[in-house]
């Protein structure tokens, strides 16, 4: 396992898609940091650090699918992965290597950009009394998340021997799933009640009447299944931490669900790909 991880590591340090990320994503967040600074002044606003902080979080959950699919596809495609089973690694060790690297990537996207924002932002705004804690939190929830992605895309990289095929689905999937992410979230954001308001014909005058039920406000059963949705999902916790909100309350729950995917998807990863006929 220690020989298949040095290899993984080395294979990772010499990948330019790795390195054009990392550089990416700390350009991106000293670019987001400052727009958002001068948006913020321009604006009269106060700004504070943590309006952009976390924007990588739905940015990696597009990055992991594509990363992930190029990286296990040149397993297949340069016969890396028949050599590895030639010289006697199980293919349990293969595929935890490979979860393992990968992991370790989507984490390191994340902190170019965290480093990026704060070297902008703690100069410009400062961080505010009581915040320090709740940033840890999001952020150490938003590296569960990355690596639960990650774990659900390592099992279409290892399955799928076709590298262009892998990256496609994986992307498409990670859409669909950001889109679906986003719906959920907007549907859970309906008031309860919002306020009526009447036209005077006669006079042109607006005035507002008694607060109304709101009848796409979420109740009961229903809510609750969106909900289980929002926290579960990890494009639903990337979309969510994103807007600074990913602890919602039940950051342990949260971190629960993401050790869950990551256990119940390389389990079943491990089951097939041991059975998978490698050509």
């Amino acid at each position: 396992m220690s020989r298949l991880l040095s290899a993984d590591f080395a294979k990772l340090k010499k990948n330019k898609f790795f390195w054009i990320c990392i550089i990416g994503m700390f350009l991106f967040g000293i670019f987001m940091t400052g727009m958002d600074h001068i948006a913020m002044i321009s604006d009269g606003y106060v700004p504070h650090i943590t309006n952009v902080l976390f924007v990588y979080a739905i940015t990696v959950a597009l990055l992991i699918p594509a990363f992930t699919g190029l990286f296990i596809g040149t397993e297949y495609s340069d016969g890396t992965l028949r050599n590895k089973l030639i010289i006697g690694h199980t293919r349990r060790n293969i595929y935890l290597s490979n979860l393992i690297t990968c992991s370790a990537a989507g984490i390191l996207f994340c902190i170019p950009y965290i480093i990026g924002s704060l070297m902008i932002g703690i100069p410009l705004s400062g961080i505010e009394d009581g915040t320090l804690k709740g940033i840890v939190i999001l952020i150490l929830l938003s590296f569960l998340m990355a690596t639960a992605f990650n774990a659900l895309c390592t099992i279409t990289g290892l399955l799928c021997q076709s590298k262009a095929m892998t990256v496609v689905i994986n992307i498409l999937a990670a859409c669909f799933l950001i889109v679906m992410s986003i719906y959920v979230l907007s549907k859970l954001s309906q008031p309860e009640t919002y306020s009526g308001v009447s036209l005077d014909t006669a006079t042109g005058k607006v005035s507002v009447e008694e607060e109304i039920d709101n009848p796409d406000y979420l109740e009961g059963t229903e809510r609750e299944i969106y909900q289980f949705f929002n926290d579960f999902l990890p494009t639903g916790q990337a979309v969510n931490i994103s807007q600074a909100g990913g602890a919602s309350g039940r950051p342990e729950l949260l971190a629960a669900y993401s050790a869950g995917i990551i256990i119940v998807s390389t389990a079943i990863g491990i089951f097939i790909f041991g059975r998978r006929d490698i050509k």
